[in-house]
């Protein structure tokens, strides 16, 4: 497995971004996107607590889905409140996933901007994202083949990424958007999964204020190094290729995926994970 940076720059303008990053479909942090916003100063346990510690959120645990439970299931909710305790205490299983500020948290949609880079961004949904202090996110792609905008917040959240192409060597279960649960990207066993050898990507650890660019399609795999936010814009896929994907993904694998698993429950997922194992190993082989 190769692992180069990610590119980085202060600042880009309008042209140089469509040009240089969108239409080659590369990723980049760009430092001073979020120089103008007021979550720059505000955005902090405290501040959230301020205005929305009373606020129940649907938390997320690190864990495979087993038996019947669909993927992306809430594990628990609490008042965020209680939530920012347990990750004071070190808490670094549960995660807040897409959580919907305009819906959920309108207080806080004056801290940011949409800012204006090429995208044609969906301002109905700015996502945040919430984790402490060594919490992973398993290795997926995005279901809906967006251009993402991830601006990062708090501590220090490092991210791998791969690219679309990576996909024969990455362990992808069927019917899932993500690689296998039991890989550990950090310290990956290539004789157990040889395939893993053969990756090429890209990593960066974001701060306070970077936002990092990832093109549709795009595996990532994420280590929160400390309590950090991350508020995720997009720009979904208007034709094309990709927004084929997209609604395959939407309409057809996903519904697929939930039935099975309704039907099925845990033999459906060990039987994709031995799927993900023999396929891959065998495009290895032929090669």
């Amino acid at each position: 497995m190769k692992i180069g940076s990610v590119a980085t720059c202060k600042r880009v303008s309008k042209e140089e971004f469509l040009r240089e990053y969108k239409a080659k479909e590369i990723p980049v942090v760009i430092q001073n996107l979020t120089e103008d916003w007021p979550a720059r100063e505000k955005w902090s346990m405290e501040y959230f607590e301020s205005l929305i510690g009373d606020k129940e959120v649907k938390l997320y645990d690190s864990e495979p889905s087993k038996d019947k439970k669909l993927q992306h299931a809430a594990e628990t909710t609490m008042a965020l409140r209680e939530y920012f305790s347990l990750l004071r205490k070190g808490e670094k299983n549960l995660r807040m996933f897409f959580f919907n500020i305009l819906q959920e948290a309108p207080l806080l949609k004056d801290d940011f901007r949409f800012p204006d880079i090429g995208l044609k961004l969906f301002k109905r949904l700015p996502v945040l994202f919430v984790g402490g202090a060594g919490a992973k996110v398993q290795m997926h792609f995005d279901i809906d083949y967006a251009d993402i905008l991830l601006c990062h917040f708090g501590g220090e959240k490092r991210v791998r990424l791969f690219p679309p192409s990576a996909t024969k060597d990455i362990y992808h279960v069927p019917f899932s958007f993500s690689s296998l649960h039991s890989i550990d990207y950090d310290n990956p066993d290539y004789e157990k999964y040889p395939a893993l050898e053969k990756l090429e990507g890209q990593e960066v650890s974001l701060k306070h204020g970077d936002v990092l660019y990832i093109p549709p399609g795009w595996w990532h795999y994420i280590v929160y190094e400390d309590i950090g936010f991350s508020m995720a814009l997009r720009a979904f896929p208007r034709g094309g290729k990709n927004l084929l994907k997209m609604l395959q993904n939407l309409l057809l694998i996903r519904s697929v995926e939930g039935m099975m698993r309704l039907l099925l429950g845990q033999k459906w997922n060990d039987r994709n994970e031995r799927v993900a194992i023999i396929r891959t190993n065998k495009r290895l082989e032929k090669r």
